[in-house]
């Protein structure tokens, strides 16, 4: 289709697609140029460049057949009469004719129409860009003086036409090559461009190299020494003193006799280059910040750690109420380690729920052992970089935030939290987890070698602790280096003792409120936890009791008189509103509505799924947000149903003639997970035979084609998302019958546990009464 568009000629300059050009005009032709734009073509406006850069007259010579598509924005008119504008690129075009060229009182304007492209398959697109994206990595690495800012914006571009745009401006080309990238419409043909122009510029960069260390080399040694000499000389009789050399001399010896020798002959190495400089210069700077993060870093071991064992376990149980397995789990590490005065087997991986402890958990092991406690989050990295620093070469290098860190403290063996390992994530600067093996592993870490510092740093001697949410999520070469040990969520009674032995004389003391001042009994604290809180661990308690805590304050300090303050179940409303997360508590079965339950990042939660047909095609539709695992159990389950749907007294053609609508109610959050099997399939059949099933019965479990029930996770976790939502019976496979050992008694005596191995048994259960394998 071919249109109509002004046109604005650039001379020695070249705006590509996807890119920015800022152009300021001050005569009235390029102004109307603008104006045109803006009323008649949407800002829409055709730039062009001229094929003689040094050419002032334009015919139709110097003027191209391609031009691009630009739209104009943030325009700003100036006080001295200009105009201020930025054209950003939107893609090629081609020109069919100039107008108005020869009238020189008229704009010049053109009719275009749009570029058939070459197009290619999404792999092999994939494949020339994952090619561009090696080859722009090891370019920019090999030519130092080559910025890497640009690099951000590349993040997820796999478009060849886009990424070799948004690539070509950063690379050094002359006006002549980057010409012929505009004329380009094949942007396959421009990835071969570019990775070609990538080897030019190494090779030229490579011979530069050779050159300049040839002609250094050919220098006298004597006349360079003296030259240095004569340097160093002028330097100290302009600064009039060396008081910076002289507090480098110190650091350097106070550090000789614990630091290994090749660190010391490092730093003399740099102190000698250093010294030779003129203080002011950048590359002085660039060595002295090399020097201050050897000097600063531990390396001695100052800290003695576990004196009395015995306190170690008082500590932690003044820290942490329950968690019984878990801290002897990390009781026994500690006892090899002060047997052995040596780190041994893997890391220790605190997985479970956001609030149950793990962070406070890891502080009060740094406490207990009286050792330095540093935390990384490395939630959301995906820089190796982060973990390995970068290259010296780079402008604002540094060092790896594992060493950055371990530079602000006093000794070498310090507890090391690294949070949230399942949140990381592979970007194109690498995979941060893959670097974070070395770290993790105990029989390299000894070897633990920055990019930055260049030097090995033993990092044996550091006690990593490491933290997740969710176990399916920690990439499974770093699970291999890692104990897991995993914190269930709290029962209402587990927080209501953590809430009075920790949080409530915690946030008195924080608020500068007295005690005896604060009074809440244990039966609105788990009015609390049951109607404002709806989460495994105890970080939402903690801020609703400080909300409580605040108004109290607020009042005292309002009234000026000191009184005590009684909360009630009455009055609990004036300090938090109304109830936050009421318990639901249907009062009648429904046909096709069926209790699942589900382990969530918060916790238990019981799930209603509900399941309708309709006259169709046999057609299964699935609403509800549901994940890729939750689909295929949907599917299991339909497909066990048909092929037994005698057994369940069920006619095939209400199956093959009837739309299937399978729903998990809150469809705005996600869920996922394999355990909802025979809860899908109970509520499949509820509906197709018309069956109602009972609302005070869940259950959980996956179930395979052939009806068998397979284990689940987060047994306790469920259960109390059952007690919540006055659910008095589960049904849980016969594989998780150990586990109910685990099941604390409060939990036991408010709900019945069933057993079942088949799915047949559920049926009978559910639909016939029958109890079997009750617990």
């Amino acid at each position: 289709m071919k249109f109509n568009l002004p046109v604005i000629l650039l001379r020695g300059l070249i705006l590509l697609p996807y890119n920015d050009i800022r152009l300021e005009f001050e005569n009235d032709e390029s102004k109307n140029i603008l104006d045109v734009a803006s009323m008649f073509h949407d800002n829409k406006i055709l730039v062009v460049t001229t094929t003689e850069p040094l050419e002032t007259s334009v015919g139709s010579d110097v003027l191209p057949n391609i031009g691009v598509l630009a739209t104009i924005h943030d325009r700003i008119d100036l006080p001295n009469g200009k105009v201020r504008v930025i054209l950003t690129g939107e893609k090629r075009i081609k020109v069919r004719e100039y107008l108005n060229l020869n009238h020189t009182s008229e704009i010049l304007e053109s009719i275009v129409e749009e570029i058939i492209f070459p197009t290619y398959t999404r792999e092999e697109e994939s494949i020339i860009a994952s090619k561009i994206y090696r080859e722009l990595d090891t370019f920019v690495k090999s030519i130092p003086h080559m910025s890497n800012s640009f690099l951000g914006d590349l993040e997820g571009v796999n478009k060849l036409d886009k990424l070799t745009d948004l690539i070509v401006p950063e690379i050094p080309l002359k006006w002549d090559r980057l010409y012929n990238y505009l004329l380009e419409i094949d942007p396959k043909k421009r990835a071969s461009m570019l990775i070609e122009d990538f080897e030019i510029e190494k090779k030229a960069f490579k011979i530069e190299k050779e050159l300049d260390s040839k002609v250094e080399k050919e220098l006298n040694q004597s006349q360079k020494d003296f030259i240095l000499r004569e340097k160093m000389r002028l330097i100290k009789e302009e600064l009039g003193d060396n008081s910076l050399e002289d507090e480098l001399e110190t650091k350097i010896k106070k550090i000789e006799n614990v630091a290994p020798e090749r660190i010391i002959k490092r730093l003399k190495k740099e102190y000698l280059k250093y010294s030779e400089m003129q203080p002011t210069s950048p590359d002085a700077t660039i060595v002295k910040t090399y020097m201050d993060w050897l000097l600063n870093l531990p390396w001695t071991d100052k800290v003695d750690d576990i004196k009395d064992f015995s306190e170690v376990k008082k500590s932690l149980d003044s820290t942490h109420s329950g968690l019984d397995k878990v801290k002897l789990r990390i009781l026994e590490y500690l006892a090899v380690l002060k047997r052995t005065n040596k780190m041994s087997g893997s890391i220790l991986c605190l997985v479970g729920p956001p609030g149950v402890g793990k962070t406070s958990l890891a502080i009060s092991i740094a406490n207990s052992i009286n050792r330095d406690f540093i935390k990384l989050s490395v939630g959301g990295m995906k820089d190796e970089s982060e973990i390995m620093g970068h290259r010296r070469t780079y402008l604002g290098a540094r060092p790896g935030r594992i060493i950055s860190s371990l530079a602000k403290i006093d000794s070498r063996n310090p507890v090391f939290l690294i949070d949230e390992i399942d949140k990381m994530k592979e970007g194109i600067h690498g995979d941060p987890a893959s670097s974070l093996l070395e770290v993790l592993d105990p029989s390299q870490n000894m070897h633990f070698t920055d990019y930055y510092l260049e030097e090995e740093y033993d990092l044996s001697h550091v006690l990593f602790v490491t933290t997740a949410n969710r176990l399916e999520d920690i990439p499974l070469p770093l699970m291999d280096r890692l104990e897991i040990i995993e914190l269930s969520g709290y029962t209402d009674y587990e927080k209501l003792d953590v809430a009075k032995n920790h949080l409530i004389p915690n946030i008195c003391d924080s608020h500068g409120l007295d005690k005896d001042k604060f009074k809440i009994s244990d039966e609105v604290i788990l009015h609390i936890i049951r109607n404002y809180t709806k989460e495994a661990g105890v970080r939402e308690l903690k801020r609703q009791l400080e909300a409580i805590a605040r108004k109290i304050v607020m009042d005292l300090i309002t009234n000026n008189k000191e009184t005590e303050y009684r909360i009630t179940k009455k009055n609990i409303t004036n300090y938090l509103g109304n109830i936050k997360y009421p318990m639901i508590d249907s009062n009648s079965n429904q046909v096709g509505v069926v209790n699942g339950l589900a382990y969530t990042v918060y916790g238990g939660e019981a799930l209603s799924i509900e399941v309708n047909y309709y006259e169709g095609t046999g057609k299964v539709v699935l609403t509800g947000s549901l994940g890729d695992v939750m689909k295929e159990s949907a599917q299991i389950a339909l497909s066990y149903i048909k092929s037994n749907y005698k057994k369940f007294n069920i006619k095939y053609e209400i199956l093959t003639k009837n739309d299937i609508h399978i729903h998990v109610p809150e469809g705005a959050i996600k869920k996922d997970g394999p355990s909802a099997g025979i809860a899908l399939t109970t509520a499949l059949i509820s509906a197709l035979t018309n069956k109602k099933v009972s609302n005070k019965i869940a259950m959980t479990g996956e179930i395979t084609l052939r009806g068998k029930i397979l284990p689940i996770g987060g047994l306790k976790e469920k259960s109390i998302g059952a007690i919540k939502n006055n659910i008095n019976e589960v049904i849980i496979p016969e594989l998780n019958k150990n586990d109910l050992d685990e099941i604390p008694k409060e939990i036991k005596n408010k709900i019945k546990y069933i057993t079942v191995s088949d799915y047949m048994d559920v049926y009978k259960i559910v639909f016939k009464g029958v109890k079997n394998n009750e617990k």
